[in-house]
């Protein structure tokens, strides 16, 4: 049996962005059906999920996470968030679903026996610092599901989460915006393969609306003051990201068409996008592969 080809050199980082991960998933899925690995991923909110499912190479759960598993009744809505589990109903969406036997188990035993690397990235309401937890952190599932829903725990729409003492939101509010370049950078990598959730002429603006979260975070004001400079932060990431693509030490697959809105839930519209993910992928494979060294 052959083994599957490893770039040993390059990291994968995978942007969050809700139901726009639907887009990412057709990559996850293209590059899992080519037998590429890489060793070491990273991904912040959405891509925390398709960051896991490449890890345990699960392309039945990577498409399923961001088009059928949205149809479940419990997947989230405004019923769920005036009862406070959130637009997106995150305890069922990150910890209920993955369980053994229940809708979108997670392959523990693929986990455990992946050699590679990863982490997700995550918020920490206190004190403002960006946290990255990777295997160390993640040695059970009853570790991992919930650092995931910490990742993605969006503010005001989904509740934070309490880990360790310490309660976390959504992981984009860090210091790279929710494309985890300097994680990947802080463990040495200087090459990339990096997976958008908007278009290469995409800037962000400011989130406005400064005294609604100033009022609405008011016992963690690190908090409103991240959310009131993301932009910032994500917009010089990606000018980062687009340098190092010059100097041909990254790839960029960023969508080709306007994404889905993040909290999209139409099957048709999800599954188009995620075609449209995977289509791009099959056209794109033989430029990733040389950017790769497996050519």
């Amino acid at each position: 049996m052959t083994a599957e080809p490893i770039a040993a050199d390059t990291a994968l980082v995978i942007e969050g962005g809700a139901m726009r991960g639907a887009h990412s998933a057709g990559l996850v899925v293209a590059l899992i059906e080519a037998g590429i690995r890489l060793p070491w991923v990273v991904g912040i909110s959405a891509g925390a999920t398709n960051a896991s499912n490449f890890v345990t190479r699960d392309v039945w759960r990577a498409h399923a996470s961001f088009t059928t598993f949205a149809q479940e009744r419990e997947f989230g809505g405004w019923r769920t968030f005036v009862r406070g589990k959130g637009i997106f109903n995150a305890d069922f969406i990150y910890q209920q679903s993955g369980l053994p036997d229940n809708v979108l188990p997670f392959d523990w035993r693929a986990y455990v026996d992946s050699p590679m690397e990863w982490k997700i990235g995550a918020f920490d309401a206190s004190t403002g610092e960006t946290v990255y937890w990777g295997r160390d952190e993640m040695r059970t599932l009853a570790d991992l599901l919930p650092r995931v829903q910490a990742s993605a725990s969006m503010p005001v729409l989904m509740p934070p989460v309490k880990l360790d003492g310490h309660l976390y939101v959504d992981g984009a509010l860090g210091t790279s915006g929710s494309i985890a370049l300097d994680a990947a950078q802080a463990d040495g990598y200087e090459k990339f393969l990096v997976i958008l959730t908007q278009e290469r002429s995409y800037v962000k603006q400011p989130e406005g609306k400064e005294w609604f979260f100033r009022t609405y975070y008011r016992h963690f004001p690190a908090v409103a003051e991240a959310m009131r400079t993301r932009y910032e932060r994500y917009n010089q990431t990606r000018e980062e990201l687009f340098e190092l693509e010059k100097a041909g030490k990254a790839y960029v697959f960023a969508p080709q068409v306007e994404p889905v809105r993040n909290g999209e839930r139409r099957l048709p519209v999800l599954e188009a996008m995620y075609r449209e993910g995977y289509d791009q992928a099959q056209r794109e494979l033989p430029a990733i592969r040389e950017f790769l060294g497996l050519s």
